[in-house]
């Protein structure tokens, strides 16, 4: 049986894995799983995903939830190339930028965060973007300056090469580009970002490119 990846065209999450998926060519069917619709919420596909989050990896069904445990699976098992460096110190940095992303900015823009912002908290739109660009812009503020110690070439959050780093940069610029937000403070962070949008498997995982986009 095929992998199969459980995605929404617009989650960055997914958008992480998609990015994985097309740099290590490895063969697989998306099943377009709407966030909008609550699809994410199925019966189904809560029994095997008990989180009920987009993305899941399944592979002969061993079910693989969280995007950050996804690409590194595929790493081990997709050794080439590799998204993370091959010493200790250049794995813990990537880990550490990648981190900055999925675990400090990203939960906290995440769709059922904002949701709860609107809903249960009563916050009106005005109210949520700005909560929205505050946390965007407080992550990226470190993220600039630590993209300017570690890149090598202007091209990669560090060293030369696309690492896990990227793979969760590219999906958050995007995110940031959606909601507005005031990019102008970050030329290292966005110089990047725009240089690695333009390769292949970056392009061809956005989300205005997958089958469900809207």
């Amino acid at each position: 049986m095929a992998m199969r990846l459980y995605t929404f065209w617009r989650s960055s999450a997914a958008f992480r894995v998609r990015i994985a998926l097309a740099l290590k060519g490895v063969a697989h069917q998306q099943v377009a799983t709407h966030l909008g619709r609550a699809e994410q919420r199925a019966a189904g596909y809560v029994a095997d995903n008990p989180q009920g989050l987009v993305p899941a990896l399944d592979e002969d069904g061993f079910v693989l939830g969280q995007s950050m445990a996804i690409i590194e699976y595929l790493d081990e098992t997709h050794p080439e190339p590799p998204l993370l460096p091959g010493d200790a110190r250049g794995r813990a940095i990537v880990r550490s930028l990648a981190q900055a992303i999925a675990c400090d900015i990203h939960p906290l823009n995440n769709l059922r965060v904002l949701n709860y912002l609107k809903g249960p908290l009563g916050q009106d739109q005005d109210g949520v973007d700005r909560w929205y660009r505050h946390w965007i812009a407080t992550g990226f503020e470190a993220l600039e300056t630590l993209s300017q110690r570690y890149s090598a070439d202007g091209a990669h959050l560090y060293g030369d090469q696309v690492t896990l780093a990227d793979v969760c940069l590219v999906p958050q610029l995007y995110n940031a580009r959606r909601f507005q937000c005031d990019l102008a403070p970050f030329p290292t962070l966005t110089a990047i970002g725009e240089k690695l949008a333009r390769l292949p498997a970056f392009a061809s995982a956005a989300p205005e490119a997958q089958p469900d986009a809207e």
